[in-house]
């Protein structure tokens, strides 16, 4: 189970750091909270799942903690990004549509 464990905290290890070159590489604030919010929950979630599994007594806490992740990681970067298009940060150049403005000027001309 060693063995098991140590090679899921490896792919989660990759996920991690593939979030963290997603956040170094996209254009803009919204790709870049995209990036490393999908990326590093699911590694997280794979690096305590590893560890969980080589050590079966942490496997509850390690089970908590993602549960936690996967509830609160989301929603946090949900309200940050719109905390980001509230406050009037630009989308790139290269964004070719931005719903949520188009959602905001619907609702004021009703």
């Amino acid at each position: 189970m060693q063995l098991v464990g140590a090679i899921i905290s490896l792919l989660g290890a990759v996920f991690i750091f593939l979030g963290a070159l997603g956040v170094v590489r996209m254009p803009d604030v919204y790709n870049r909270m995209q990036a490393g919010t999908k990326a590093t929950s699911l590694g997280s979630m794979l690096t305590l799942l590893g560890i969980g599994i080589a050590m079966p007594a942490w496997l509850g806490r390690c089970i908590i903690l993602i549960l936690f992740i996967l509830l609160t990681n989301p929603i946090s970067s949900h309200a940050l990004a719109r905390a980001a298009h509230n406050t009037g940060i630009k989308l790139t150049d290269r964004s070719i549509k931005d719903s949520l403005k188009e959602d905001n000027e619907g609702e004021t001309d009703a």
